[in-house]
């Protein structure tokens, strides 16, 4: 399922490099002169903290300094996202069970909102949880799960109201020079503990005729593996 989104990567100059016995809860990456530079993955991690698990992403350049263009209208418009694929299942996140790929996704979108509750975001960087798909209609060979019109999945209650399995919750997300951090309650993730990850950056886009597929993964920019194995695991921080 995942094999045509990690061959993006690698054709786009992505390098699998190492996961450190010393520090087996991340994973390094070298850097690539090939990868925007907010965008060039050089180290990810998930850990547990106490009552919180902290998901850090560290960078090449400055983390968030590049952001799309607006484009004016929401079809045809770009994402940009700093992304932690899991092992979680849909279930642990809200969703319907073994709906698809789960992973955590800080985003910026200037052209629409989709916070929870009818809030404003598109002006800021912010968190999402997103079920991920294979659909070979998408450059990057995955989407953003679609919701058929008149389907009633299971959704968390910070589901934004759009046709997708997206969630929008309001965790703490922080930005400081070459990382990207967002830190989650415990209590609102199970199964985060042991679970495995890997690091992408990639741009999403959505469809022009507003069509199933709504949001693809458009452009991969770097994994973090470099072939999207979930090598990483979630360890408690030293």
């Amino acid at each position: 399922m995942l094999r045509k989104f990690a061959t993006g990567a690698l054709a786009a100059g992505t390098a699998a490099l190492w996961l450190t016995a010393a520090a087996a809860h991340s994973i390094k990456a070298e850097p690539s002169e090939a990868v925007q530079a907010a965008f060039d993955v050089i180290e990810t991690t998930i850990v547990t903290k106490g009552d919180t698990a902290v998901f850090t992403t560290r960078v090449r350049g400055e983390a968030g300094k590049d952001k799309p263009d607006a484009t004016g209208k929401f079809e045809g418009s770009s994402v940009y996202a700093y992304v932690w694929p899991t092992s979680l299942d849909s279930g642990e996140i809200g969703f319907g069970k073994d709906q698809g790929i789960v992973a955590l996704a800080v985003t910026f979108h200037p052209d629409f909102d989709d916070a929870a509750n009818g809030g404003k975001n598109r002006h800021i960087w912010h968190p999402h949880w997103v079920v991920l798909a294979e659909d070979k209609a998408c450059g990057g060979g995955l989407k953003v799960i679609d919701i058929p019109e008149g389907a009633k999945p299971k959704v968390p209650a910070t589901w934004p109201g759009v046709p997708l399995l997206i969630d929008s919750p309001e965790y703490p997300t922080n930005f400081k020079g070459e990382t990207v951090d967002v830190e989650i309650p415990l209590s609102l993730i199970g199964g985060i503990k042991g679970a495995s990850f890997d690091g992408v950056t990639a741009g999403l886009k959505v469809n022009g005729n507003l069509h199933a597929p709504l949001l693809c993964v458009s452009n991969v920019f770097k994994v973090a593996s470099g072939n999207l194995s979930l090598p990483g695991k979630v360890m408690a921080a030293d």
